[in-house]
This record gives structure tokens, sequence and C-alpha cells, in this order.
């Protein structure tokens, strides 16, 4: 019986700190993708459907992760009204499927035009190790990297 006591007040000393962290936000990190209407979902997203990008009135704005084909709200909405249709980088704290935003920026991809690629070595399709050095060419080097929709 005693063990039976001392088990309860484990079990509800434990309980609030548990239920506590509940009431936490899960996630802070970053998350990038497009900023789409509310009112569109994942699989239209992913398709690029124009109605993504239409200020829908009573929908909110959100944003499609295509790395995950997640669509998740976007608090505070001030943050992205004029955002709409871009491809962002937000910053935040994630509760459910809301991301509060604490930042956000447009998403930077790739070199500018102009700037020096840093030097690297990958093995081509037929094994052969490429560097920046053996691929350039008398007019300069073109580089193009895309991640397929199958990875």
């Amino acid at each position: 019986m005693k063990r039976f006591f001392l088990s309860l007040v484990a079990l509800f000393s434990i309980f609030p700190v548990v239920s506590h962290g509940q009431n936490q936000p899960a996630n802070t990190s970053s998350w990038s993708g497009i900023v789409v209407s509310s009112a569109c979902d994942a699989d239209e997203a992913f398709n690029g459907s124009p109605e993504c990008n239409k200020d829908v009135p009573g929908a909110k704005l959100a944003l499609y992760d295509d790395t995950n084909r997640a669509v998740y709200s976007l608090e505070p909405q001030s943050s992205v009204t004029a955002h709409l249709g871009e491809v962002v980088t937000v910053r935040g704290t994630l509760n459910e499927d809301t991301i509060r935003i604490t930042a956000l920026e447009p998403m930077a991809i790739g070199l500018s035009v102009g700037q020096k690629a840093p030097a690297f070595s990958l093995r081509d399709q037929f094994g052969h190790v490429q560097t920046r050095e053996s691929l350039r060419g008398p007019n300069g080097t073109v580089l193009l990297f895309f991640r397929s929709a199958d990875w």
C-alpha cells in the first residue's frame, strides 16, 4: 500500500512539469517555401496552381514548404501581407501547424551573377573527379544544380 501511495505522489509531482511543457511551442527553427493563400492546399501549391497566388477574401497567407509538402499557417499576418507568391525563408516558432514569425527574408538561391563559385571536387556520372578548375572553359563556366522531385 505504501508503494502505491509513493507511486501516486511521484506521478502527481511529474504531471505539472509534463503538462507545462505541452503548452510550450514545439520548435524554433527556419522554413523556406512560397507564401500562398490558405485557400490553396498542398497539392495545388505543389502543382503551381495560379489560384495559390491570388488574394482570396477571408483566406490568410500561409507558407508552402516543398521539402515536406506541408502548408503552415503564419502569424502575425502583418509580417507577410506584402509577400504573396514570393519564395521566402521564415524564422520563428512552430506550434502545431502555425509558425509564429520572428523574421522573414527573401530566399537567396545560388550565387549572384559574377560571383566566383567556391572550390569544389565532385564525381561526374562516369566517376571522374571534376573541380571548378577542370570545368572552366574559355568563356567561363555555367554550373546548374537542381533537386529532383523524386529525391
